[in-house]
């Protein structure tokens, strides 16, 4: 569950993080350890483990997600020039954290992050 990882810590300001937007369903902030020169977490307050947990009723918590993670770009200006956005699921798809969450990258032409494209 989402107060069970780090992510719960955060949103409940248990240990510091660079917040970079909070509404009532999402908290996004800067990853510690980031992959691209802008690599922020967009992550939902709703504890949902994995993609393989969501269910239909939970479609608009991803959309909200990746509404946030939009609306980020372009205020910041990252949207002319682009971005990823990327979701892990379990061991072998990355995920390290058992919280949903989309990973936002840019700041750099993506292959020099060794993403394939």
């Amino acid at each position: 569950m989402t107060d069970e990882t780090i992510f719960g810590k955060i949103i409940r300001r248990e240990i510091p993080a660079d917040i970079v937007f909070e509404d009532e369903h999402l908290i996004a902030f800067r990853d510690i350890a980031p992959q691209a020169p802008v690599h922020v977490l967009f992550v939902p307050k709703t504890p949902i483990p994995r993609l393989d947990d969501l269910t239909p009723d939970q479609a608009a918590v991803v959309g909200r997600l990746v509404i946030a993670a939009a609306e980020y770009a372009r205020r910041e200006g990252l949207a002319e020039d682009g971005y990823r956005v990327v979701m892990n699921c379990n061991d072998h798809g990355g995920q390290t954290v058992y919280q949903i969450h989309l990973h936002l990258l840019a700041g750099a032409p993506l292959g020099r992050f060794g993403v394939p494209g």
